[in-house]
């Protein structure tokens, strides 16, 4: 009987170290928030996401921005005026994707797009809580590359604390069975063989892109619609943000990925 029940006191003993770990990394602030850095990655699917990596390219922290998980209706404008910036100097620099719809798609997309730039250190901007996740997943996808980590919390966190409301314990007892499973690997038997689970195909009339703020297109690469040098369509986002109300009025469709989700709500 003894015997039982220190079999069942190690593994609850380690998940409950490891839970401690994960706070840990949930709340803590932005790892060299003045460093400057080849790229951003913003994540979307919580509040802040994008409104921080579209601020951090503004004060010249990195010469490109991708943003995972715009909806197909949005474009740099309306990223932008969440924000409070000026489009017109952000004109190029800043990608779109509407492809990966969980944290191991971005994680696929995000390599892909770095290595067609050349791109070695990149700042990933994501809520605190699904950062460990993240950088587990993009650190397999892209071995090669520096991550550095610049969380966001959203305000509602901010509110309850680490301490805060069930809502809140919910949120990253969640997140952290996610983070166990992506740890085995198990997301990657959820697609189909020879597909990367967690990956759409591209908007057919919109491929992945980066904005012209003053015409409000696609940058113009070799086609209309690509973006120089990479595959037309392959960039991140996570599905997210069904449900929310999109800038300028309207509703993305069930299941359509918007700018961001609810804050409660952890990135799949």
């Amino acid at each position: 009987m003894r015997g039982g029940g220190l079999l069942l006191l190690v593994p609850l003993l380690g998940l409950t170290i490891g839970f401690g770990w994960f706070l840990r990394v949930a709340t803590a602030p932005p790892s060299e928030p003045a460093r400057i850095t080849d790229g951003i990655v913003a994540l979307t699917g919580g509040a802040e996401r994008v409104e921080t990596g579209l601020r951090l390219l503004a004060e010249g922290r990195a010469g490109a921005l991708l943003v995972s998980g715009a909806h197909p209706d949005v474009d740099l404008r309306d990223l932008t005026r969440l924000a409070g910036l000026d489009p017109a100097p952000l004109a190029g620099r800043v990608t779109l994707g509407h492809r990966a719809t969980t944290t191991l798609g971005n994680a696929a997309e995000v390599s892909d797009w770095a290595r067609a730039r050349g791109l070695r250190s990149i700042r990933v901007v994501t809520a605190g809580y699904h950062m460990a996740r993240a950088l587990l997943e993009l650190r397999r996808a892209f071995p090669e590359a520096e991550f550095v980590p610049h969380p966001v919390t959203p305000a509602a966190l901010r509110r309850g604390g680490a301490t805060g409301s069930a809502r809140t314990w919910t949120l990253l007892l969640g997140e952290y069975a996610k983070f166990l499973a992506a740890s085995l690997g198990l997301a990657r038997y959820a697609a189909p063989p020879g597909q990367v689970a967690g990956l759409r195909e591209p908007p057919a009339a919109r491929p992945g892109r980066a904005i012209d703020a003053k015409h409000g297109q696609d940058v113009a690469g070799d086609m209309p619609g690509e973006v120089p040098g990479e595959v037309p369509g392959e960039v991140v986002g996570d599905a997210a943000g069904a449900g929310q109300v999109l800038p300028g009025g309207g509703m993305p469709a069930a299941g359509a990925t918007g700018i961001q989700a609810p804050p409660e709500t952890a990135t799949p």
